[in-house]
């Protein structure tokens, strides 16, 4: 089989990359072992930026209006209300769902077979038995493409003092909750080494998504946000807990020959700032523009990701110092920089 772009991975930013192609007048072929709707443990909220990205692609989700972020701490919180208007909570199974019919519309063809080996010659790329002009990796966290053409990076030790002998690894759990949401905001509870992310993502049904250490068990730290379990009292959990991680990534490089890196595959700092599938879906749209241009991709990537990477592993930093109580009353003190940070990353 050949095609002009091969996308390995068929999650929804392998998805949008495979429509921008197909936008792009270009033969897509998509290649994911897994069959049905993937699923994923995140937080499952699109922000204004996300969602215009998804409108853009002829895709709209149904899901739950999100109006801003809420920051939490015992009885104090730091409300912002989005300034570009509203993002959307969209369950991550309905949002694959929408995508992978609006790719299946534009003629994407699909093939379920897993990659073990990536070849290139000078003008073509093979995988999974496809060749092609081009190969996005759109694999995740702990992308196959990305170790197999030699871009992957181990953890780097850290810098600061109080995280050097720490294991600094963080992972995602997340489980949905028949109830209906109780705000249109998403909320950040910060805990003692574990934030819960709430998400509304339909008229009747709340998503909680918790991002702490290894070994973190949902319920035992669940129960460590008196208010949202609360608020949970009663209601009926739908489906298993999810995980996923460790969460932080990194790449030598975006590009390798006629590879492209895009997403998680990419690198990925933290879910702390939840704009992780905006700046994937930005990623999906500077690589197919730059498919002839490997340093224009890494240009676009970098201008893609610098909010991200910078605002996001500064959160992040003082996520996981001594002076993590004093995340919310600071966003509260300075309501105008956290709303700041709030509409740069979501935009």
């Amino acid at each position: 089989m050949t095609t002009d772009v091969l996308v390995v991975g068929g999650g929804p930013v392998g998805l949008a990359a495979a429509v921008e192609a197909r936008l792009a007048g270009l033969s897509v072929v998509v290649v994911e072992p897994r069959e049905g709707e993937i699923d994923k443990a995140c937080g499952e909220g699109l922000m204004p930026g996300a969602l215009d990205a998804v409108h853009r692609l002829g895709v709209d989700p149904a899901g739950h209006p999100l109006l801003g972020v809420s920051y939490r701490s015992g009885r104090r919180h730091a409300d912002h209300l989005f300034s570009a208007g509203p993002g959307r909570g969209v369950r991550r199974t309905a949002l694959h769902a929408a995508l992978r019919e609006r790719a299946a519309a534009l003629g994407v063809e699909h093939v379920t077979e897993r990659v073990t080996a990536v070849e290139q010659t000078a003008d073509t790329v093979a995988a999974a038995g496809v060749e092609a002009r081009w190969l996005l990796a759109c694999d995740g966290l702990h992308s196959s493409v990305r170790r197999i053409v030699g871009l992957d990076v181990p953890t780097p030790p850290s810098a600061l003092p109080w995280r050097r002998d720490a294991d600094r690894r963080r992972f995602g759990l997340r489980r949905h909750f028949r109830v209906r949401p109780w705000n249109d905001l998403i909320e950040v509870h910060w805990g003692d080494g574990v934030e819960a992310y709430v998400t509304p993502v339909a008229d009747d049904v709340v998503g909680v998504a918790l991002l702490g250490p290894p070994r973190n068990d949902f319920a035992a730290s669940l129960a460590g946000f008196p208010e949202i379990s609360e608020r949970l009292r009663g209601a009926e959990p739908l489906g298993a807990v999810r995980g996923a991680g460790p969460l932080r990534q990194a790449s030598r490089r975006r590009t390798a020959g006629r590879v492209r890196l895009v997403g998680d595959a990419s690198g990925y700092v933290d879910a702390l700032t939840g704009e992780g599938l905006r700046v994937g879906l930005a990623q999906a749209r500077a690589a197919v523009a730059c498919l002839e241009d490997p340093a224009g991709y890494e240009r676009a990537w970098s201008a893609a990701t610098r909010d991200y990477r910078l605002l996001t592993s500064g959160l992040v930093a003082w996520a996981q110092s001594p002076a993590r109580r004093g995340i919310v009353p600071v966003a509260g003190a300075a309501p105008g920089l956290y709303g700041w940070v709030v509409d740069r990353l979501a935009r």
